[in-house]
């Protein structure tokens, strides 16, 4: 199946399957086993070690993980935001050229990357289902070789503000019957028993879904009929506003993702999540039994 020039593979029911890619696929589009189909942006999120050690041939080096921000206030979520573009245009991302972001599996180092070039407003950015690890189980040429980005015209992003919460639109929401707020973390950080921050527990009347529920044994995301199930069973239902939050904007950004595969119009991610709000003490927490 082609959608917006890409091809999808949307056996597995979702709403937008271009924002997911096989290995199989990717192979094809990128060229390594035969002549180049399509120019891409490749980008590995893993660790530095780890790309040193092995990757996707043509792939460029981003690990933007630390590379966060506890205050979404305008001044420093500005700042933030126009670092954060500054190091994708420097990995050669710009908005004729499809971008793809891989990690290990399909973790939260791609999840987030994808949800920055949606929120600049890059139009064909996707995430390699399963990884590096997927690419190497379907038996596909690795390298220890580096290259350079390609660089070309300037980024002109364009913000896609709906896709991004702060900490007062949260507030704003608490007793909003249209919104739901869905907390990310593992169950001690949600119950309070683990905390991350000053304070612990949870956003008042947050459903809790952790994050690693979205993906199948083997790194995959699951099936859109597996993740509906599971997300309208909780009450996150496509009719309403989704804010997700974690610890930092990481966890929030995979299951926002899992949630734009299954075509929820109307989701945001919490980028500042609980280690902005746990930290302020204005702010109200609920610790669920």
């Amino acid at each position: 199946m082609w959608k917006n020039g890409i091809m999808t593979d949307d056996s597995r029911g979702y709403a937008n399957p271009e924002l997911l890619v096989s290995a199989e696929e990717l192979v094809v589009r990128l060229g390594v086993t035969g002549k180049r189909v399509e120019d891409i942006v490749l980008i590995d999120l893993r660790p530095t070690e780890q790309f040193a050690t092995s990757h996707i041939p043509g792939a460029v080096h981003l690990d933007l993980f630390g590379v966060s921000l506890v205050d979404t206030d305008p001044t420093p979520l500005e700042a933030f935001l126009w670092m954060i573009t500054h190091l994708l245009t420097s990995r050669g991302v710009v908005a004729d050229r499809s971008v793809v972001a891989y990690d290990e599996h399909s973790g939260i180092r791609a999840a987030r990357a994808f949800w920055f070039l949606e929120f600049f407003g890059h139009s064909a950015a996707s995430v390699l289902d399963g990884g590096f690890g997927a690419w190497q189980r379907a038996g596909l040429p690795t390298t220890r070789e580096a290259v350079a980005p390609c660089q070309g015209e300037q980024w002109e992003v364009n913000r896609q503000e709906q896709r991004l919460a702060t900490w007062r639109q949260v507030e704003s929401r608490l007793e909003n019957a249209d919104t739901v707020l869905l907390d990310t973390r593992s169950d001690g950080e949600y119950r309070g028993t683990k905390a991350r921050a000053k304070r612990g527990g949870a956003i008042p009347g947050a459903v809790h879904i952790e994050w690693t529920q979205n993906l199948s044994d083997d790194g995959r995301f699951k099936t859109a009929a597996e993740l509906r199930a599971m997300y309208e069973h909780a009450g996150v239902t496509s009719d309403k506003e989704i804010i997700s939050y974690c610890q930092g904007g990481y966890r929030a950004a995979h299951s926002y993702l899992a949630l734009r595969l299954l075509g929820y119009p109307r989701v945001r991610n919490y980028i500042g999540s609980w280690k902005e709000w746990g930290d302020r003490d204005d702010l109200p927490v609920e610790v669920p039994i």
